[in-house]
Formats: C-alpha cells, structure tokens, sequence
C-alpha cells in the first residue's frame, strides 16, 4: 500500500504552491527521458480547483467520503484515487479556514459482497454530505439503490459500466465515458490502428469485464472470432491460451483487471504467442507492468481517463504528499472531489443541497468539462490509449 510520507506542513506547501501556479497555463508533461509527453494536454487555464477563493464556510464535522477498495482486490486503483480525494481536501482546507471538510475512508474490498457493509456505515454517518467512489462497476451496482434512497450524492471516478446509469438512481455521476465509449474507441483502434481483423477477446466475470467485452465484441462484428473467459483470482492459463494459439488472432483484447492480466500476459509470452496485447483502464495500472516481469512491454492500454502529465501542478503535489507520480484516475478522483468542495463552499450544508449542486454544475476540471446529464453521463468523454514502454506506461494518442 502507499502511504502518505509527508506530514501536515509538507501537504501545506503542497496545497499552496498549486494554489498559486494552478491558473497557469502549464506545458506537456514528461516521458521517459524527459521530453514532452506526447498527446498529453495542458492544464486549462480555468480549471476549478479544491482551494476555490478561500472564502468557504461551513458547520464543523462536515465531511465527504471516499468508498472504495484500499486494501482489496485491485487496491492499486483505488489507492491512486484516494489518495487524489486526500490531496483535495487538504488543499481545500489549507486555503479555507472557516470550512475545515474531514474525509472520511470506507474500504469497500473492490468486490459487491465487501462494498455493502462499510458503505451502510457512511450512510448512516449524517455528517457525510457527498461521496467519491465506487471505483468498480460491481460494487456500485451492489450498493447504488442504497445510497440513492438516503440522497447521498455519489461521484465515481471511474466504473464504467453503461447499466449503471440506467437504473433510475437521481444520486449517481459518472466522472468519465463509459464502456460504450471507450468499447467502440478500442474496436476502432484494434481494426485500423493495429489493422488487425481477427481478434481474440478474453473477458473476466467481473460485471466491468462482462459489460466491456460485449461492447467491444459488438464494435468489432466479425471480427471478434475467438472468444475466452478467466475467473477473478486465476493464475493458470493454459487451457485459455490453447485456445488464443488455435485461433492465431492478430490481436488479443484481454477485459478485466490487471490482477489476472499480468500472469495472463506472461504465460501468453512464454508459450510464444507474441501478438499485440490491448488491455483496458482496468489493466492500465503500474503493478500490472511490476507483475508482468517484462511480459508487459508493448502492451497497449485504453482508458477513458486523461492524461495527466501536463497537469505539472497537481502532479507534483500529488508526489511530494506520496511520493510516488499521480497513477490511473488520480485527477479524475481530485476533479470529482473539487466539485463535492465547491457546493459545500457555496453553502450546501446538507445532502440534498449538496445533490442539487452537482445536478446543476457546469464546470472546468482538470481533465474535462463536467457537465451531467439527467441520467448522471457526461457529455465530455475523451478516451485515450496509453503503451506500456519497458518499466513505464505512456500515452500513446487520444482515440
């Protein structure tokens, strides 16, 4: 797990040196040998960021809450997330003195069995206003009826299951494009990037893998001519790969996360099938690099996140707090708490304020404009694909 390595002061001057430079117009970030990251977008120049004007009041005890894994399955990703939901509430509070917002941590375990019962303990907790989170499709569908029958507003940075906003919940928002965005964006990419027109799609049984492999199949048509299945948790896969060696595709498309996707990965290299290897935001995570062994290099990855070496001010908070770079949806995580901060800034003191503030927002962030319609989708929703280059992951091109 990474843990925060500075203490108060140091997230102090973190807070303050952002707050200062955060209207700058800010250049690429960058790769690997320091050159500008290529496709990366710079800061907007009016992005709204977690300090606001300085003037926020609020009652004490106000908090917001981050609900997700942290020391679950596929903690990684969530650990990127909350520890962005930390660097905006310490902001936030370093430049507002008379509203001092707690937050509040509730560790899901990634999994709908796990989610239920820490995110009954922040409902029931009056003082949370708002939530960031959940960071998994299956989770948010587990406990999305219960947190849209207490009002509590829920932001997730990153579950991109399309059924999510379709089940009538007026509490749920999704900070990014879901899978039937990014399932198309990849189907293009596959078909006339990589030029590949027989692709094997192997999906997890996790509702995020299931939900993405049919939208990708879908985009892909015929293509889409080898289909396998992994279970969560499997670290054997012979049988799968006899079937990938008996098709001979000219791509693989793996829909899951990377905790299976890294020993998938590896034995496919050691059984000599040398194939393009397209994974998704799931897979786009350092310790599916760290797992692989080597394996990894190569592999392409997509995500409906930005970027986020051009964001220089947020990226060097977020490393002097953790030490470690800003990882998959950090920034998506740091917008969607900024935008829970503002409405409690502007006087939301309650949960169906603090709902009615997000209904009606419109507003830069970091990485897009976020603006929701009434089923909780944005109508900004960039995809991108990123390419694993020996220890690191870089981006490749907005798709």
């Amino acid at each position: 797990m990474i843990r925060r390595r500075l203490a108060a002061a140091g997230a102090l001057v973190a807070a303050v040196a952002l707050v200062l430079s955060g209207c700058a117009n800010q250049g690429g970030g960058e790769q690997q040998g320091g050159g500008p990251a290529a496709g990366a977008p710079s800061q907007p120049t009016d992005a709204v960021l977690p300090a606001g004007n300085g003037q926020g009041r609020c009652a004490p005890g106000t908090s917001i809450a981050y609900t997700g894994t942290i020391a679950g399955q596929n903690a990684a990703l969530g650990i990127a997330i909350v520890n962005a939901v930390q660097l905006a509430v310490d902001q936030h509070n370093a430049a507002n003195p008379n509203c001092q917002v707690t937050l509040v941590r509730a560790d899901t375990g990634g999994t709908p069995d796990t989610a239920v019962g820490p995110v009954t303990a922040v409902i029931n907790n009056p003082q949370v206003l708002g939530i960031v989170g959940l960071p998994f499709s299956g989770e948010s569908r587990a406990v999305g009826p219960a947190l849209n029958a207490a009002g509590l507003v829920n932001i997730t940075p990153s579950a991109t299951n399309p059924a999510l906003s379709t089940n009538g919940w007026t509490n749920f928002f999704r900070g990014l494009g879901n899978d039937a965005v990014q399932g198309p964006a990849i189907a293009r990419y596959i078909q006339t990037r990589l030029n590949a027109q027989n692709v094997c799609v192997i999906k997890d049984d996790s509702d995020y893998g299931i939900g993405l492999a049919q939208q990708v199949t879908q985009a892909l048509g015929p293509a889409a001519s080898c289909q396998a299945d992994v279970r969560t948790n499997q670290r054997e896969f012979s049988a799968v790969i006899g079937q990938v060696q008996q098709a001979n595709p000219q791509a693989i498309f793996y829909s899951g996360y990377y905790q299976e996707a890294s020993p998938l990965v590896q034995q496919l290299r050691d059984a000599g099938v040398q194939t393009p290897f397209i994974g998704p935001d799931g897979v786009k995570d350092e310790q599916f690099v760290v797992n692989a062994a080597g394996a990894a290099n190569g592999a392409l990855l997509s995500c409906p996140c930005v970027p986020q070496e051009g964001f220089t001010d947020f990226t060097n908070a977020y490393r002097q707090a953790f030490g470690v770079a800003p990882q998959t949806y950090s920034a998506e995580g740091y917008d969607a708490t900024t935008i829970l901060l503002q409405g409690i800034d502007r006087g939301a003191a309650d949960r169906a304020a603090l709902l009615n503030f997000v209904r009606s927002y419109n507003g830069q962030g970091l990485t897009k404009r976020f603006q929701w319609s009434p089923t909780g989708e944005l109508t900004q929703t960039p995809v991108y694909m990123y390419r694993v280059d020996g220890n690191q992951i870089v981006t490749d091109s907005q798709i």
